[in-house]
């Protein structure tokens, strides 16, 4: 089962990680962002003085076979063997392809992860989904594969950007849906604009904890994790039809968007309550702005969702809510009631 580290000192919370795995030899993958603003939080370790540094370019789109193949390639250059040690110091970017290089390479060696993200903790580094994009879809080939630990330290959120703050911040608004309406009032009345990192820091781990027991009762997405995916049908369209524009957007943003389409879909579908729906439509709105698209982009962003990994036949499948914690999964929708929808969301943020 993976193991989750609270870290309180990352330099020993790393090395004691480490030491509890047997290795032969250590390789870190890191960005070029990640590298220069991360990597010397944790570079006097003295377990990794020796390690590889494998270091890809930054971004989602970048999350590519051709940079898969470069930490393939690293670390046969480098002698890795079946018994190495991967450590991924990243966003979600970063875990998602090193956990996939991990998954393959010699089929499976270890690794760990670092989220340097706030959604990196929250979502990509937790739960064992690893993979990378592929002719324009988003996580297109990909494993269950859990990382041996995830380390959570919030010395890395303080270099993080509002935006990429916010991005995180969607999927913990997804959790507490999914969950509870007392983590979600939490949520919405938190001051985004004068954050409280230690107050931010529990509701990371609140968040994690949801994510957790969900992904402990069902590892490969069989059933009740599929409640994981409230939101992301319509954000990974948002994000591939984004990316074939050239105009990429955050996961996060893309997910908070997609909340807004799927809990009208929810209202329409399981009766979701119209109060719950506009409350959470308007921090949505007030804190995310907007992803512009006009009516001439919904045959497009359909045919997109049509590859959703999620789906049946023919049918798109989409995670909806009959009220807040309570999940409804494997709900399709006709062609009409998406477009309404997509409506819905373009009136609800101003476009």
């Amino acid at each position: 089962m993976q193991q989750i580290m609270k870290s309180s000192n990352i330099c020993i919370d790393v090395e004691k990680a480490i030491k509890s795995i047997r290795h032969d030899k250590i390789f870190i993958l890191t960005d070029n962002n990640t590298h220069l603003k991360c990597y010397p939080l944790i570079k006097d370790i003295p377990s990794i003085a020796d390690a590889k540094l494998i270091i890809i370019p930054a971004d989602d789109s970048n999350k590519t076979i051709d940079n898969l193949s470069k930490v393939w390639e690293d670390l046969t250059h480098n002698g890795a063997t079946r018994h190495s040690l991967l450590i991924n110091l990243g966003g979600g970017m970063v875990t998602d392809l090193g956990g996939f290089a991990a998954a393959t390479f010699k089929r499976g060696i270890k690794y760990i992860n670092i989220p340097t993200t706030l959604l990196g903790a929250v979502d990509a580094a937790v739960g064992g989904k690893t993979g990378i994009n592929f002719a324009g879809f988003k996580n297109e080939i990909g494993a269950f594969y859990p990382s041996e630990q995830v380390i959570i330290s919030t010395e890395f959120f303080h270099t993080l950007s509002h935006e990429a703050i916010l991005s995180g911040y969607a999927e913990m608004i997804k959790h507490a849906l999914i969950h509870s309406a007392t983590d979600l009032d939490k949520l919405l009345s938190f001051p985004l604009d004068n954050i409280d990192f230690n107050q931010l820091n529990e509701l990371v781990f609140r968040s994690v904890g949801i994510k957790r027991g969900i992904v402990d009762q069902d590892p490969f997405e069989k059933n009740i994790r599929k409640a994981l995916n409230l939101g992301h049908t319509t954000a990974h369209a948002f994000e591939s039809f984004a990316i074939a524009q050239k105009r990429p957007i955050p996961h996060g943003y893309a997910v908070a968007w997609g909340i807004i389409v799927e809990l009208y879909l929810s209202l329409i579908i399981c009766n979701f309550p119209s109060d719950k729906l506009q409350k959470t439509v308007r921090f949505i709105q007030q804190n995310y702005g907007a992803f512009n698209i006009s009516c001439d982009n919904y045959e497009a962003l359909f045919e997109i969702a049509k590859h959703d990994k999620k789906n049946q036949g023919d049918k798109i499948n989409f995670t909806l809510l009959s009220a807040i914690g309570n999940v409804k999964i494997d709900q399709t929708a006709e062609k009409e009631l998406i477009f309404e929808a997509l409506d819905f969301y373009r009136d609800s943020v101003g476009l």
